[in-house]
């Protein structure tokens, strides 16, 4: 089994390399023999006697050809501009939010067989404001730059399965946290900017207001999403390329509540300061229903206890 990771060293990135990385790690059924290693820089690559690390963009050719051409079984894109970034840069997030990904996709076609190809995409898809309720059939309306790329991305690679040129698994992520600090462009990492500071019992000036909704899940729930979207059969998957990931909704209040029990006096440490816009585009998100998903094995984190401890502990994995 050969596996590629592009955006190897973000948060997420780093997560799933550091799964399969591990000894004995499997895919598919299948131990991982080959695990190729793709962002800008790799500083916290896993060591493995399996593991190439190539460091440059996916928006270069030259490195589109080198990731490629071991002929990969799985790949895991991850790559991206996130959204602030991809509307203050918006070359830099057409390069490798479109054009890259589009290279990506072409160049596995010459390859070889057509390998399983699971794509980050993103709820930005679906805009803002959003309606009363998102499901799987809510038309998508993307008010981002980053939206629009993934959602063009969600229809070419449906075209390029249809064609049999990959097998396109779409997950659609929600929040994942708690992200460590980088200086990302996400415009919504306020709720990790959150959680960090209830786990560190620091002051927090919170950028929405306490009834703002998110739709939020766990780094290791991320994960166990992404290598299930690389390992159900066919059938389970039900003909579909595109998935909204379950995910709980939670208020930025409940969130805080969850962490009095373990953290007392979290509640008086959070002060609120709202900004409409931001809370409009990323703190006003509506129930979501992802029966599709559901049916297809997808899993959000549960309850918010367990988000809670989850996201806490993926911070302090990342610290240490």
């Amino acid at each position: 089994m050969k596996v590629l990771i592009t955006g190897a060293d973000g948060y997420i990135g780093r997560a799933l390399s550091q799964r399969l990385a591990a000894s004995g790690a499997r895919l598919q059924g299948k131990l991982v023999e080959k695990l190729v290693l793709c962002d800008l820089r790799l500083p916290l690559a896993p060591p493995g006697a399996h593991v190439e690390t190539i460091e440059g963009s996916v928006a270069d050719l030259a490195v589109i050809k080198a990731i490629t051409r071991h002929d990969p079984d799985v790949v895991f894109h991850l790559a991206s501009v996130p959204s602030g970034q991809s509307e203050a840069a918006h070359e830099l997030g057409l390069g490798v939010n479109v054009h890259a990904t589009m290279a990506l996709v072409e160049a596995l076609r010459r390859e070889g067989a057509p390998p399983t190809v699971v794509f980050t995409s993103s709820i930005a898809v679906f805009g803002a404001p959003l309606p009363p309720r998102i499901d799987d059939d809510t038309p998508l309306s993307p008010s981002l730059s980053y939206g629009a790329a993934k959602q063009m991305m969600e229809i070419h690679l449906s075209d390029c399965t249809r064609r049999g040129f990959v097998k396109a698994r779409s997950v659609r992520l929600p929040g994942i946290v708690a992200r460590p600090p980088t200086p990302t462009g996400a415009l919504s990492a306020f709720s990790s900017e959150l959680i960090r500071a209830l786990v560190a019992r620091q002051p927090f000036v919170c950028p929405v207001s306490p009834g703002a909704t998110l739709w939020l899940l766990s780094l290791q729930t991320c994960i166990d999403n992404l290598l299930h979207a690389a390992e159900a059969s066919d059938e389970q998957l039900a003909g579909q390329t595109v998935w909204t990931l379950p995910a709980l909704r939670v208020s930025i209040e409940a969130l805080v509540r969850a962490f009095e029990a373990d953290h007392p006096g979290a509640a008086q440490r959070v002060t609120y300061r709202p900004d409409p816009s931001l809370e409009a585009q990323f703190g006003s998100l509506p129930p979501l229903s992802t029966p599709r998903a559901d049916a297809a094995g997808f899993r959000h984190d549960g309850t918010v206890p367990q988000l809670v401890h989850r996201a806490a502990l993926s911070l302090a994995s990342s610290i240490s």
